[in-house]
């Protein structure tokens, strides 16, 4: 049975609603995309006039005027009849324009409006996620640096290994998130729009309004792209820009989503074995269910938005390879999709990222209970060394420790605690005392040059990395 909905509201889109920052959503907002359509309009237009082509500054002017009365209601109504999108627009800006309507769209194409607007936002996009992207960096690199000399147990296929430290474990994801960071500067660095090229690309269009001047249409082209910021648009297109770009700029982002669900996936372990665990406020419900609950539900969350931003990024490469000749539209609706909520998601992870590696809990009592458990068996090949330069047998040794080791792993996985210890100073064969086999359990012993590495990563890579680099603020998202 149906419920009756007695008003009407809009579908829901969590990705707004819950999820992505307001600053991100206001950028792949409709109103943003269109205004900058009217951007672009009144950029070309003055850039033609300053080319010579008849269009005077008070039409520029006009146009500047109205730019910002943009009525979505009258768009609709327009696009009703002509069942395309940017003709309603354009159509609705120069009604509001007067007489300068008559020099809007000189000899552009749709593509012309659509993909240098891509660009636009796309571009300021990437900085937000820049910002977002120093924020967890510069998050991670405090905690790293305060965590750098506790020793901890490190894994390897999710078994007991050899000792890391807490802070050197926080280097592995610090670097996977600077080279996301590495990734989005690059990307930004050479950013072009597609700047001036009519409908196929060939500028045929352009060439006629400045009666074949080929160093005017040029001209043109690169004046345009100066204006709006760019180093430079791409040299040559079909009618849109190589959905190349598209692609590694999804490849950036699900970078991003990599990034976060490996450091999720590792919170979430770590916060099930007791040694590190997210922030959880004073009045925050675990489970409807079962009130004692715990549960890492930020970093259940950012993997779940990470493996749908890894998902969404396989579009890019797609996309790419399966235009047409000078171009297909099969791409269209799957970029207007694709590519705003690939940033939003993006967006959401990186704010949940920063909010939780800023906040986590040490429990350095755990870590140091697993730590013991373990280090009995990590301490056997120095018991082994020291019974062996005091006369013992080596081979002999090698088993023995073998057997006892196999009898600890038994009790431990009993529940017991580790009798390796006791069991080998027992044992006659290895003429040990206790002191001697104390010492060799200290675990900074085991942690090697750690502590070192994380000073010095941070020091010498991650510093000067992120010396020019802005960090955003940060409002977590509701959970």
């Amino acid at each position: 049975m149906r419920a009756r909905i007695m008003t009407s509201e809009p579908p829901q889109n969590p990705l707004f609603e819950r999820y992505a920052s307001r600053e991100m959503a206001e950028i792949f907002s409709a109103s943003h995309r269109y205004l900058c359509w009217r951007r672009l309009w009144i950029t070309l237009a003055d850039c033609q006039r300053q080319l010579g082509l008849p269009i005077t500054q008070q039409q520029i002017a006009d146009l500047e005027r109205v730019a910002g009365d943009l009525d979505l209601e009258r768009v609709a109504e327009i696009e009703r009849q002509t069942r395309h999108d940017v003709v309603a627009h354009l159509r609705h800006f120069a009604e509001q324009a007067g007489d300068a309507g008559s020099i809007l769209h000189l000899g552009a194409t749709s593509a012309f409006v659509t993909d240098n607007t891509d660009a636009l936002l796309i571009r300021e996009a990437l900085e937000l996620v820049r910002s977002r992207l120093a924020t967890v960096i510069r998050e991670l690199t405090s905690f790293a640096r305060g965590t750098r000399s506790i020793p901890t147990l490190a894994f390897t296929h999710l078994q007991p290994a050899q000792l890391t430290t807490v802070g050197k474990r926080a280097c592995l994801w610090l670097q996977d998130f600077l080279l996301d960071l590495e990734a989005v500067e690059a990307l930004l660095t050479g950013f072009r729009c597609r700047g001036v090229k009519g409908t196929t690309g060939t500028q045929a269009s352009y060439l006629t309004l400045f009666d074949g001047d080929h160093s005017k249409v040029r001209d043109l082209d690169r004046l345009f792209a100066e204006k709006l910021g760019f180093s430079s648009c791409f040299p040559v297109t079909g009618q849109t820009y190589p959905r190349k770009m598209d692609s590694q700029v999804l490849a950036a982002l699900t970078g991003v989503g990599e990034s976060s669900h490996k450091v999720g996936t590792d919170l979430r372990l770590l916060q099930g074995m007791g040694e590190l665990s997210e922030p959880f406020d004073v009045t925050q419900v675990g489970s409807s269910a079962m009130a004692y609950k715990r549960n890492p539900i930020r970093a259940e969350r950012m993997c779940a938005l990470a493996r749908r931003l890894m998902i969404d990024g396989l579009n890019g490469p797609m996309n790419a390879a399966t235009q047409w000749l000078e171009r297909s539209l099969d791409d269209s609706a799957n970029r207007r999709l694709v590519i705003p909520d690939a940033f939003l998601l993006t967006d959401a992870i990186l704010t949940l990222a920063a909010g939780m590696v800023g906040r986590l809990n040490v429990r350095e009592d755990r870590i140091k209970f697993h730590v013991a458990r373990e280090l009995p068996f990590m301490a056997t090949e120095s018991l082994l060394m020291i019974a062996t330069m005091r006369g013992g047998d080596r081979q002999e040794l090698h088993e023995l420790l073998r057997k006892h080791s196999m009898a600890a792993h038994e009790a431990v996985a009993r529940g017991e605690d580790n009798p390796l210890i006791q069991l080998v100073l027992a044992d006659p064969a290895f003429d040990l005392d206790a002191a001697e086999v104390e010492a060799s359990l200290d675990p900074t012993r085991f942690i090697g040059r750690s502590a070192e590495q994380v000073t010095e990563y941070l020091d010498d890579v991650v510093e000067p990395a992120m010396a020019d680099v802005e960090a955003a603020a940060v409002e977590e998202p509701r959970v």
